[in-house]
């Protein structure tokens, strides 16, 4: 089944390039586009589609208040960032918002197709400057003392998904069903007091779970 993608940029050449580029793809299908992200937001709501790839600046509502309502309200859509803000305010408040991943608009064609896939599987996909910035600038917000404790189980899916696999792999990996991983993922980013799996997988490597 194709992975569908709604494009949200208020620039219609850039809907157009992009629309070119994943239409030589067959495992990737357009549900739709978006000139502001009002009309992400309305769309996404309507269509559930499986990626947004979604522009920072916008009028009316920007990219990262639209990635919030979106993953706040439709937690099965991923949004993919993909915008000329190269900014810790830009890069940290996408993630923040819920963004699974961060794109220049600067990046290889092949790297965007890439990175819509990746989204789509649960991977987090950053640019080398966008994880940069988050690595340097600021670190998500530490589990409030007292919080509960991850389970061992949810240590290991959280170590798998900070190595960046997707659901689908970790599933594999600790013989379990993509809906249980699925679970875990929900009641980790609970746990940690995070909003993304790009959060959690900072909060790993900083927490030295990720490379065990």
């Amino acid at each position: 089944m194709a992975i569908r993608v709604l494009l949200a940029d208020d620039h219609s050449v850039v809907r157009q390039g992009l629309r070119m580029l994943l239409s030589l793809d067959a495992e990737l299908q357009i549900a739709g586009e978006a000139a502001d992200g009002a009309e992400a937001l309305r769309l996404a709501r309507e269509l559930r589609p499986d990626v947004v790839v979604m522009d920072i600046m916008m009028p009316r509502m920007d990219g990262i208040a639209a990635t919030e309502a979106i993953r706040r309200e439709l937690p099965d859509t991923e949004v993919l960032a993909l915008t000329s803000a190269a900014d810790d305010e830009s890069v940290v408040g996408a993630i923040r918002a819920g963004a699974i991943g961060y794109l220049l608009k600067n990046s290889e064609p092949g790297d965007v197709i890439q990175a819509i896939k990746a989204a789509a599987a649960g991977q987090v996909q950053l640019s080398p400057e966008a994880a940069t910035r988050l690595m340097r600038g600021v670190a998500p917000a530490q589990p409030a003392d007292g919080g509960e404790p991850l389970t061992e189980r949810e240590t290991d899916v959280l170590r798998l998904l900070a190595r960046g696999m997707a659901n689908k792999e970790i599933a594999r990996e600790l013989r379990i069903g993509e809906k249980t991983v699925k679970t875990h993922v929900s009641n980790v980013l609970a746990k940690l007091g995070v909003q993304s799996r790009t959060q959690a997988a900072l909060l790993a490597t900083r927490m030295g779970i990720a490379g065990g």
